[in-house]
């Protein structure tokens, strides 16, 4: 049996018992106690405090994205506009932070966005962020605190059970295949990587790039001798028709039950965060 729908059917398992336990215990409560804690919504939540993570933050998610209830956001992760967040992809921003996700993307199932501490001791760690631009940043750069673990362009696909793991960018309008790896690397725009590729080790793979599927990027001579994108074949335009699809995604289940519940789920939040913020009686 595929492993994640056994996964989707233990999420959903614990999920409705948890809600179906806040039920009877809200029902009981005065409207003024009946707010939910974030953990009603456990598949989107804060980080814990840790000695090289100690600032506690809960993610950020602008309008018109859709986060599946399968999937899991953590931490200082920020998701843009028009997102679709399928099944089991995970953003955890609980070591290395922030992770930031444009516009427009789509993150399908098994996908998994992390990263490496970005400080320790305290300290800056030298090269585990970037900046919006794609500068490689050190620990004594003044843009530092302002850098990303992992960025993620705007109209990027991140296909099905790809990894993107930080110190990690990704420039606009790339295809990132099934099964792939980019890890303590640079992706430029324009880019369509194949699937079960491999670029790491610290490399930049220049704009308007193809990278072969099932190709290792190891060297920066490798990703600098890489064909262009465009007479590729299927890879020249495929992220075309994969946003597309995605756009559409996040339109119609937002528009449904599960787009109730999201929009249910961000209200009771809102309520919460301003209920916090007031005054004990």
């Amino acid at each position: 049996m595929n492993k994640y729908f056994l996964v989707s059917i233990i999420i959903a398992i614990a999920i409705s018992a948890f809600v179906i336990g806040q039920n009877v215990g809200m029902s009981m409560a005065s409207p003024s106690n009946a707010i939910s804690s974030t953990i009603q919504w456990p598949n989107i939540h804060q980080n814990v405090a840790t000695d090289f993570n100690p600032q506690i933050k809960s993610p950020e998610i602008k309008d018109g994205s859709f986060i599946s209830p399968f999937a899991v956001v953590i931490g200082d992760c920020y998701i843009g506009k028009m997102v679709f967040m399928a099944p089991t992809a995970v953003c955890r921003a609980d070591e290395g932070t922030p992770i930031h996700i444009s516009d427009y993307s789509n993150i399908q199932e098994g996908v998994v966005l992390h990263a490496l501490e970005t400080t320790l001791d305290g300290n800056n760690m030298d090269g585990r962020r970037f900046s919006q631009d794609g500068d490689r940043l050190l620990a004594n750069d003044s843009r530092f605190d302002q850098g990303y673990a992992v960025f993620i362009g705007s109209s990027v696909s991140l296909a099905h059970d790809s990894m993107v793991h930080g110190p990690a960018w990704i420039g606009n309008n790339t295809f990132i295949g099934m099964k792939s790896l980019v890890f303590n690397a640079k992706v430029g725009n324009n880019v369509a990587i194949g699937v079960f590729s491999l670029v790491t080790n610290g490399v930049v793979i220049p704009d308007n790039k193809f990278v072969p599927p099932g190709s290792q990027i190891l060297t920066q001579a490798e990703a600098d001798a890489l064909p262009s994108r465009i007479g590729s074949g299927a890879y020249e335009n495929i992220n075309k028709g994969v946003l597309h699809v995605n756009k559409d995604l996040a339109d119609a289940y937002n528009s449904n039950d599960l787009g109730k519940i999201k929009y249910y789920r961000e209200a009771l939040m809102e309520e919460e965060g301003m209920a916090a913020t007031q005054p004990m009686p």
